[in-house]
């Protein structure tokens, strides 16, 4: 399926789609906007966004939707290195991005945005993809996602059924596009005739908040740093007399914010609703609906409309039993065609059939409320963005440390052999822009393995 809200947005017309400091954009003009970058590109080309909360990044993307021309999503502070690397990988047709991003002159611009043509030819790719998106973290692996133009649309239509966006809604921008959570919010409110208003201010600064107030926005999601950092500047005491609900995912919130939260909001009027998701599920997979965020505090919720949830043993078989733990398998629409780690997978169908084993080990409650306690594979979240802890090994690896990598959600522990605790923090927030305050480094003797040479990782907490 090719069609999508993205092929009838100008139906709504005068609307205000999107909001900047300077102007605000009609659905209409959006439209205009969106179809002349994407006239200036062929059908079905490859093209590399980079992504900044502006009108010109979010415009390419829908251009880039409504001629059926495939974006890989990136961010505007990527590496270098990994830059090139995919650049090599994927030999995109074009390069839509800042004017800043590279010097490499532009073909077309609009609105400090240029579109480069990189004399590659644009590869086969299957007639269902839709978008590419990265999927671990900033660590350097060419591993994308590979979604269908029905993913976006099934997942963006159930989002917006559970959230009950409707045209009134003016969602601010927290997050960047290149991120599925954020992406989400995006496609919400365009699917919904809604107004999006763009800041690539912080959370945490005083004009994020001028900027809120003075444009009457209704909602924002955040990860759970993001709230802890809230929580710590009692976001709970300000007036916001616009706010009609606030959204989490991008990691565990932890149950005693989820409930200080739920209560405060519950106390004002207002909403608060968790949810979790993934990029192989195009964005969200489950959601706790906001009069349950109290009693259900801790919970990633219930499967969103059009999915289902179910939790396996290792044998593989389903668990009925309530409080039994198991890996929490997902099934619905919006689960993603497969993984692409060369140019060649970009032709490749469907593989998984709407059916994706998480790497969560969960448990159900009694009333169908499902809980994460743990995760399969050696992955943390670092401010809602997922760290390959084995990639950030091999990164490191390269350079020289010995190193073993564990960590929990916000906090990444590096245990090395070698005595530069500091340049191995320097080198990892310069090469992935994880935030040193999450980085511990530990000097040890010896990493302790067995004797086939892996790492056993639970002996290092005896350092």
């Amino acid at each position: 399926m090719r069609f999508g809200y993205w092929d009838n947005i100008e139906c709504y017309g005068d609307r205000i789609a999107l909001i900047t400091e300077n102007e605000s954009i009609s659905y209409k003009s959006l439209s205009e906007i969106s179809d002349n970058i994407a006239d200036n590109m062929t059908e079905r080309a490859l093209v590399f966004l980079v992504c900044r909360n502006r009108v010109p990044s979010i415009a390419g993307f829908l251009g880039f939707l409504r001629k059926h021309i495939v974006p890989v999503l990136l961010n505007s502070t990527i590496d270098k290195e990994l830059y090139e690397n995919l650049m090599q990988i994927y030999r995109p047709q074009y390069v839509w991005c800042p004017d800043n991003f590279t010097n490499e002159p532009g073909e077309y611009g609009y609105d400090g945005y240029k579109i480069i043509k990189t004399g590659f030819e644009s590869p086969e790719m299957n007639d269902d993809l839709a978008l590419l998106v990265m999927t671990s973290g900033s660590t350097g692996s060419p591993k994308l996602v590979r979604l269908s133009y029905h993913n976006l649309q099934a997942n963006t239509e159930s989002i917006v059924q559970f959230l009950d966006v409707n045209p009134n809604d003016r969602a601010i921008t927290t997050m960047p596009m290149n991120y599925v959570y954020g992406l989400s919010i995006l496609q919400t409110h365009l699917m919904a005739g809604a107004s999006i208003i763009l800041t690539e201010r912080l959370i945490f600064e005083r004009n994020f908040w001028n900027c809120f107030s003075k444009n009457g926005a209704t909602t924002f999601g955040a990860v759970p740093y993001f709230y802890r950092v809230l929580d710590k500047l009692s976001f709970l005491n300000q007036n916001l007399p616009s706010l009609r609900y606030i959204t989490q995912a991008g990691g565990k919130l932890g149950k005693e914010l989820h409930y200080k939260l739920g209560c405060g909001m519950l106390e004002k009027g207002k909403k608060f609703i968790v949810m979790y998701g993934s990029s192989e599920a195009t964005a969200r997979m489950s959601y706790v609906p906001s009069e349950m965020t109290v009693e259900k505090a801790g919970s990633i919720g219930i499967a969103i409309p059009g999915g289902r949830i179910e939790l396996i043993d290792s044998n593989g078989d389903v668990i009925k039993e309530s409080e039994k733990i198991g890996e929490l398998v997902y099934y619905g629409p919006n689960v993603m065609l497969g993984y692409a780690t060369s140019r060649e997978d970009l032709s490749k169908g469907d593989e998984l059939l709407g059916r994706l084993e998480t790497g969560d080990i969960a448990k159900r409650d009694d009333d169908g409320y499902y809980y994460i306690v743990g995760r399969k594979n050696r992955f943390i979240k670092i401010f809602g963005n997922r760290i390959n802890l084995s990639e950030i090994e091999e990164l490191l690896g390269k350079k020289g440390y010995e190193t073993a990598c564990v960590g929990e959600e916000d906090k990444l522990i590096i245990y090395t052999t070698s005595d530069a605790e500091k340049r191995i923090t320097d080198f990892l927030c310069k090469k992935t822009g994880i935030d040193r305050t999450t980085i511990t480094v530990i000097h040890i003797e010896k990493i302790p393995r067995n004797q086939s040479g892996k790492i056993l990782y639970s002996e290092l907490a005896d350092f």
